[in-house]
């Protein structure tokens, strides 16, 4: 993005122009941008040569998905739902792994009928379960077990998995215990061991220490793993200064710790790929003067984009069009939902704004649609994709019809 005679122009193309012709707000995407994230991922591990599995969690849109699997992505999924998302959008079930520590009988059946590539287990009651479905379908089924390596990702709480304290995997000791116990089931194949630490890394350190781990249980396990699955988390530049993780560190400290180890890589990155592709347009309602600070209600609200809410994520707003000279107040940025939470940012210098101006929060590509609502009963918003010169509707905006 960038301003053309005080514009913002995304792809060559107005943003007032996609707010007037649409109607806001508008989730819209740069196809420019996930490709050139893709090549720019793919290059980093040439070395490696890893099996990429985008995380479907991070964004589930159909037609985003069609388009990364033309670049020979896989898919990771973590429920029934985006496995047949994953499927229906034409991903190799041969490429596909299913995560997450609470798959019902009904998912581990659909996966185990579909023939995906492995199925994640994160504690025995999972295996014990996957064994019981596979002996009554009496199908050998291929799985992976999650270490928890008891690696601090150095990420804000809410998205670090890898700690002893939170849900996902079991620590060494078990693990080594669960291998013995798949090495004697008629049918299960041990071929993964799996590992995330959590999500938005900005450094390889914690990723060497995660690394570090592994490579300790590979050894000790004394057992050849087809597959190591390194998760995901890989961080981007939400402020815009230069904060993001180098990737090629990260492909080093790899080819340097597992160098002994011969197993396949694989990789599920969502935010690294599709976070900073997209912005959500939305238009100034009210400026409402308050005591310290100026409230700017949008119509955009929490249940658009959960974020901020969720986590307290940070994301740079932007005007549409510059104006000379700025607010004399704080500007809040929030939504019309009655809950104080609803609240995208608070900006102390911003281009003075008036009533019916749009403005542009940046980078929600990851986790924006994907953890959006119908909270209040409001309809979801459109979703379109800049793809050269042509606009497509890659999500219709949903009518209040749909909710009643």
């Amino acid at each position: 993005m960038k301003y053309k005679n005080n514009k913002l122009i995304i792809d060559r193309i107005n943003v007032d122009f996609l707010a007037k012709k649409f109607s806001t707000p508008i989730y819209c995407y740069s196809f420019n941008k996930i490709k050139k994230n893709i090549l720019h991922f793919k290059k980093s591990f040439q070395k490696i040569n890893p099996l990429i599995c985008f995380s479907v969690k991070s964004n589930s849109n159909l037609q985003i998905l069609r388009e990364i699997k033309k670049f020979d992505f896989g898919a990771d999924v973590v429920s029934g739902g985006e496995l047949m998302k994953a499927i229906k959008a034409g991903i190799n079930p041969k490429k596909i792994v299913f995560s997450g520590v609470g798959k019902t009988s009904s998912e581990i059946e659909y996966a185990i009928n579909k023939k995906i590539l492995l199925i994640n287990a994160e504690s025995k009651n999972e295996i014990l379960e996957i064994e019981k479905i596979a002996n009554l379908k009496n199908k050998n089924v291929n799985i992976g077990i999650r270490l928890n390596p008891n690696t601090d990702a150095k990420t804000i709480s809410q998205i670090s998995t890898g700690k002893k304290e939170n849900k996902f995997g079991v620590d060494e000791k078990k693990f080594l215990k669960l291998i013995d116990y798949i090495k004697k089931s008629r049918y299960l194949d041990l071929r993964c061991l799996s590992v995330h630490i959590g999500s938005q890394i900005l450094s390889h350190k914690p990723y060497e220490k995660m690394l570090k781990a592994v490579n300790r249980v590979i050894e000790k396990s004394n057992h050849n793993f087809e597959y190591v699955d390194l998760g995901g988390g890989m961080g981007i530049d939400y402020m815009h200064n230069n904060k993001k993780l180098n990737l090629k560190k990260y492909a080093l400290s790899i080819i340097n710790i597992l160098k002994r180890n011969n197993s396949k890589i694989i990789f599920e990155p969502g935010r690294s790929i599709i976070g900073d592709t997209a912005i959500l347009i939305t238009q100034v309602i009210y400026v409402k003067e308050g005591h310290k600070k100026d409230f700017v209600i949008l119509d955009a609200a929490m249940n658009d984009f959960m974020r901020p809410a969720l986590y307290n994520a940070k994301h740079k707003i932007i005007p549409s069009k510059k104006r000379s000279g700025f607010s004399k107040k704080t500007y809040e940025f929030v939504g019309p939902i009655c809950e104080s939470t609803d609240k995208f940012a608070t900006i102390k210098k911003f281009k003075k704004l008036i009533e019916k101006d749009f403005i542009v929060i940046c980078d929600v590509g990851a986790y924006g649609t994907s953890l959006s609502s119908n909270y209040n009963v409001r309809p979801k918003p459109l979703e379109i994709m800049i793809k050269g010169s042509k606009i497509q509707i890659i999500n219709k905006k949903q009518k209040l019809s749909e909710l009643m």
